[in-house]
This record gives structure tokens, C-alpha cells and sequence, in this order.
């Protein structure tokens, strides 16, 4: 599970950071409103831990903005110090799906991230999509332009990897360590996976969605300058 936590206090970022990657999620992490949009907005993730109080924008505009998008229905619990009723009101009518107030317990805090990724499971399609790309991740259906595309258990990971970060370059390194830990059979093999999945992605339509980064990785995006 890959979670986004916006706050911009460092000492909790850092024990919220910690305590997550204990409990076995993957977490980006951002300390402003922009920042946090943004990569709330190019990223796929399940859940974002969103701070109200943020420097830039503030949480209430961060969810108003990431609902506002329509595409965007990943869930959102806020934290903040205020308690009042109507500022809970003001992040569940933002579009929150639930509110913390501080300080909480950490325990607490993944105890409402779990319960709101058991609600959310059951209602939202894990899909990706980058232009006429989709990629379901409960079925591992993949299809481009509306035609079926056939890809090996290793190739689904690889897409996977590039989709959800999207229009990022991942290096190679990072792609080497996810599909193979620390034993990647040759210098040679993800390049000959990548060309597979090229092979299956890109040859039989007219615009490229692949592209290598001499020397650094690779970006599946719909503009090679993307991002």
C-alpha cells in the first residue's frame, strides 16, 4: 500500500514516516500545499494523510482541488489541531473520508488508515491509466486504445512501476532493485525487458508512450518531455 502524507511539521513527518514504514506501507512524503498537490495529482496512491495548516495552499484546498478532478477519488484522512465542529465540517465537506485531531496516537493513525482502506477496496477500481493506457490492478487487465494487451508476470511489474510513477523517470537502478532485489541476473535484463514491453506497449500504435533516458531510466508518459 502506498500512502502520501502531506504535513509540514518535521518532527511529525518524521514519526509518522517512521511508524508507516514500520508497519510495512510505502510512503512519499510532501511539506507544503503545492508540492503535495502535485504529487498527489501525477502519483497513484491509496491513501493520503493530508495536514490542514499547510504553508502555500492549505488541506482544505489541496482536497477541494484533488476532488475537483473528478479522477481522483483516492482517500484522504486530514489531521489537524483544530477541533472545533465546524473546521471537521468545513475537511468532510472538502471531501475528506475521515478527520484526526492532534495529537494522536500513531497506533490510532494506522488504525483509521487501515479502516478506510478496508471501505475503500470495496468500492474503488485500483486502475491505472496514462492516455489510452489502462491497467487494472485487481485483474491485471491491461489494454491500450480499447484493444487487449498480453504481457508476462515480469512485464506487469515493470508497467506497474512506470505507471504509478508517472511522468516521473524512474532510474534504472530503482527498476533493477523492484523487479530483482539484490540479484538482477545481468546489466543486460531490464534493457531486454523494457524492449519487450515496447514491443507490446508502443509498435502497434501510432504515438510512443515508453521512452529511455540515456543514462539515467526510463518514463512512460504521453510526451517524452513530460514533467
Amino acid at each position: 500500500m502506498r500512502i502520501l502524507v502531506i504535513e509540514d511539521n518535521r518532527d511529525i513527518l518524521a514519526n509518522v514516516l517512521d511508524y508507516l514504514q514500520l508497519k510495512g506501507f510505502s510512503v512519499d512524503c510532501a511539506q507544503d500545499g503545492l508540492s503535495g498537490l502535485h504529487l498527489a495529482s501525477t502519483g497513484h496512491y491509496d491513501l493520503i494523510v493530508l495536514d490542514i495548516m499547510l504553508p502555500g495552499i492549505d488541506g482544505y484546498q489541496v482536497c477541494k482541488r484533488l476532488r475537483e478532478d473528478g479522477r481522483n477519488e483516492v482517500p484522504i484522512l486530514m489531521l489537524t489541531a483544530r477541533d472545533a465542529l465546524d473546521d471537521r465540517l468545513q475537511g468532510l465537506n472538502a471531501g475528506a473520508d475521515d478527520y484526526l485531531i492532534k495529537p494522536f496516537a500513531l497506533s490510532e493513525l494506522v488504525a483509521r488508515i487501515e479502516a478506510i482502506l478496508r471501505r475503500s477496496q470495496g468500492t474503488r477500481k485500483r486502475q491505472l491509466q496514462i492516455a489510452d493506457l489502462l491497467y487494472d490492478l485487481d485483474t491485471l487487465h491491461v489494454s491500450r486504445a480499447g484493444q487487449p494487451l498480453k504481457l508476462n508476470p515480469l512485464g506487469l511489474k515493470l508497467l506497474a512501476i512506470l505507471m504509478q510513477r508517472s511522468p516521473a523517470v524512474v532510474r534504472r537502478e530503482a527498476l533493477e532493485e523492484a523487479l530483482w532485489g539484490d540479484d538482477c541476473p545481468d546489466s543486460d535484463s531490464l534493457r531486454s525487458h523494457v524492449h519487450q514491453l515496447r514491443q507490446v506497449l508502443d509498435k502497434p500504435f501510432p504515438t510512443p508512450l515508453l521512452h529511455t533516458i540515456h543514462g539515467v531510466g526510463y518514463r512512460l508518459a504521453e510526451n517524452e518531455h513530460a514533467g
